[in-house]
């Protein structure tokens, strides 16, 4: 998940994600009071966060982008409550901002440091901070309960309550739940015969690589630091490894393992390197991991989940302490690079 809580270290100064809160899922058994419905369900995410882009990317490879509405947030992180708190988080685009399109990934889009929020056409809200204050109340808890106002929110228009906001559970959610209406349906990232061996997969590779980058960036301590990108590299070694004896993570059938690992190599070098001074080595110098971004992004459903524009325009525009300027680096074009026709096939 992301949010604006970035900044939650240990007494070793390393940094620890929150929760998420909302862990509810969607079925027919009556188990849970939402059941898969078309158009009763909406998706909010943002384009630079690599956890709500994993859940986009999951929509779009079942073809759900018809009977499950998509709002995507200002790159930027704006104060939600200026008068209040000194919170900064999500805000949905001012009605003056240009459109927020996709197209080559590098586009002209202008962050405001004073934008205030536009009202999402579909909630209201101004803010995500806002989706959740609705939704806290709707289930009886006070609108200031401590909690990080966090992208992806699937949420419920019927009942204004958020079904879940935990990416990894939305990813599932949306591989599993609405194969009636899916346009893909055989399409399957987390089947049965695999689950075990999908899990593994994402323990090390969210806890090294994924939150591994931010574990390097927002570290406190150089002694922090030192550890998390140490293990950065391990594990991003052994990715490499991995993918030199088999076309995917888990082995020939992309999974849920791939699009994760792949929201977060696909900021790497272009915000990772320098930002969160994870320099030791770009993603362009592995010849296996360089091959499998290629085909990864080279899929229409996961390509449609990236805009390298707001993933640049979020991270160096909204966090002060890092980049008090919020100057965003030219290069290095790293989609450039991914529209070579990749070899993968060929192994």
């Amino acid at each position: 998940m992301s949010g604006s809580v970035a900044t939650i270290v240990s007494k070793t100064g390393a940094f620890m994600r929150p929760s998420s809160y909302f862990r509810s899922s969607i079925s027919t058994d009556g188990s849970t009071p939402f059941p898969p419905e078309a158009n009763r369900y909406h998706l909010f995410v943002s384009l630079a966060c690599p956890w709500a882009s994993r859940c986009l990317a999951a929509l779009h490879l079942k073809g759900l982008s018809s009977i499950i509405g998509v709002s995507i947030v200002h790159p930027t992180f704006q104060p939600t409550r200026p008068t209040i708190d000194q919170h900064m988080g999500w805000c949905f685009k001012s009605a003056g901002d240009p459109p927020l399109t996709n197209a080559d990934g590098y586009g002209s889009i202008k962050c405001d440091a004073t934008l205030t929020g536009c009202p999402d056409p579909v909630t209201g809200a101004s803010f995500i901070r806002d989706i959740y204050e609705t939704a806290l109340q709707t289930i009886g808890q006070p609108k200031d309960l401590t909690i990080t106002y966090s992208v992806p929110i699937l949420l419920c228009k019927h009942t204004n309550s958020i079904v879940n906001n935990e990416s990894s559970d939305i990813m599932r959610i949306l591989n599993s739940s609405f194969n009636s209406y899916a346009l893909n349906p055989t399409t399957d990232l987390y089947p049965n015969e695999l689950k075990s061996k999908i899990d593994e997969v994402n323990e090390w590779v969210y806890i090294h690589i994924n939150n591994g980058v931010y574990k390097c960036g927002f570290a406190k301590s150089q002694a922090a630091y030192d550890a998390a990108v140490e293990m950065l590299f391990v594990h991003l070694d052994k990715c490499e490894e991995i993918l030199k004896r088999q076309r995917y993570l888990i082995g020939e059938q992309l999974t849920e393992a791939d699009v994760r690992l792949f929201m977060t190599l696909i900021r790497f070098d272009e915000v990772y390197t320098s930002y969160f001074k994870t320099n030791c080595k770009c993603i362009h110098q592995y010849d296996a991991l360089m091959e499998y971004c290629r085909e990864l992004y080279q899929m229409e459903g996961i390509r449609a989940s990236v805009n390298m524009e707001h993933i640049k325009n979020h991270y160096f525009t909204s966090h002060k302490w890092l980049n008090p300027f919020a100057i965003i680096p030219k290069g290095p074009n790293f989609l450039k690079m991914l529209e070579v026709p990749h070899k993968r096939g060929e192994m």
